[in-house]
């Protein structure tokens, strides 16, 4: 069995619905019912407005802060990150607008900051983590988070997007009030934690380095059983000064078990070491795409 490869389009669409449904049940079951901003640009809108009050009456709109915010985003993100991006995102803006407005407004946390922060942090992490699965954002930090991954690909979008989130909590303390700000903070952290398990979780797989004087044998026999590519490196055993042939095998999580079969049934004196591979690129495995 293969790794996940290239998905059909249909399955980033049910990603984004399952995904941008998961968010919205988060903000309107658990955060908005205690008063918690977990950052966004709903959140900066939200300072914007209490800093402009007194000079305008009521301060500046939310929505018209959040228009503002979102354009010039949208139209950078057009040029760099391409249509069919914008197209997800757009999708998945509307069906997080679609999903707020159809799931009612429960309080199940019941007023405890707790159980908002922990249970809104883990269902908004799954969504996000969804989404992002699906080449798609909600816009607004989200998008801002995957401009800036763009040119800092070293570091994953979800921990962008928590420093830009975090920020944002941070600078309206003052607005959101300092019990809901430090709450918001602890959801951010989790929120990002589940959604980096989310996606790392679905590109693991397991490396195998084999050690075996029945090198050729245990070559021949993984290639054709599992149908995977297997690579000699010539090494030298220092203990014994002999040349070896070290086997290095690329697998999925569930081909492991089975590789390990294979070669103690062939040699039993065999030194096999296994460790993760957290992402794998190329054939059998995940496709690379840039859009």
């Amino acid at each position: 069995m293969k790794l996940l490869n290239k998905k059909p389009v249909y399955v980033n669409y049910i990603l984004i619905i399952l995904g941008s449904g998961l968010i919205a049940m988060s903000v309107q079951c658990l955060y908005d019912p205690c008063g918690m901003v977990t950052g966004g640009f709903t959140g900066i809108a939200i300072i914007i407005k209490m800093a402009t009050s007194s000079i305008i009456e009521g301060g500046v709109p939310l929505w018209l802060t959040n228009i503002l915010l979102n354009a010039p985003v949208f139209i950078i993100a057009y040029f760099i990150k391409g249509k069919r991006f914008i197209g997800r995102t757009t999708f998945a803006t509307i069906m997080l607008s679609a999903w707020l407005y159809v799931i009612p407004a429960v309080d199940l946390a019941q007023g405890d900051f707790m159980l908002a922060s922990i249970f809104g942090a883990v269902i908004a992490g799954a969504g996000m983590g969804f989404i992002l699965l699906a080449k798609a954002t909600t816009g607004g930090t989200d998008m801002v988070a995957v401009l800036i991954h763009h040119k800092l690909r070293h570091y994953s979008v979800v921990r962008l997007l928590l420093l830009v989130d975090g920020a944002v909590v941070v600078a309206g303390l003052y607005a959101f009030g300092l019990q809901a700000g430090l709450y918001a903070i602890i959801a951010i952290y989790i929120t990002s934690k589940v959604s980096d398990a989310l996606m790392e979780g679905m590109k693991y797989a397991k490396a195998a380095f084999i050690i075996t004087d029945r090198h050729e044998q245990v070559a021949d026999a993984l290639m054709s059983t599992l149908d995977r590519g297997v690579t000699g490196i010539y090494a030298k055993g220092m203990y014994s000064g002999t040349d070896k042939c070290m086997l290095y095998c690329v697998v999925s999580k569930k081909e492991i078990v089975e590789l390990k079969d294979i070669v103690v049934k062939i040699d039993k004196n065999a030194f096999v070491i296994v460790s993760d591979a957290i992402e794998v690129l190329g054939e059998g495995f995940i496709e690379y795409h840039k859009k």
